[in-house]
């Protein structure tokens, strides 16, 4: 069960994420997360989630690798139990979010 704290603290992180969404018109992937009631934490591993495999992806495109699919693995096996793949594809793409890795990874749904 979430504490105090812990829900004050979801809650400054929506608000944040509110803020970002009038700046914006393409907010799928922050209307997402405030949907599955996803906490900072969860979004920070997303982030650090996509910058590892982003480099991944560069690494093998410079071996000259036309195939992505582990990279769709990984990213499948490590996403968010409250979050789809091609849900988050698509949304991050709206939004522009990882262009390049979400293009390679939509290419294995």
């Amino acid at each position: 069960m979430e504490t105090i704290d812990q829900k004050l603290e979801k809650f400054e992180f929506y608000q944040s994420l509110f803020l970002k969404m009038i700046e914006s018109d393409q907010n799928a992937f922050y209307k997402m997360v405030i949907e599955k009631q996803l906490a900072k934490q969860d979004v920070e591993q997303f982030y650090n989630l996509c910058e590892q495999l982003t480099r991944e992806l560069k690494e093998m495109k410079e071996e000259k690798f036309v195939y992505f699919y582990p990279l769709f693995q990984q990213f499948k096996v490590r996403l968010h139990e409250k979050l789809k793949p091609a849900e988050v594809i698509a949304a991050c793409l709206q939004q522009g979010l990882y262009p390049e890795l979400m293009e390679a990874l939509k290419r294995n749904l």
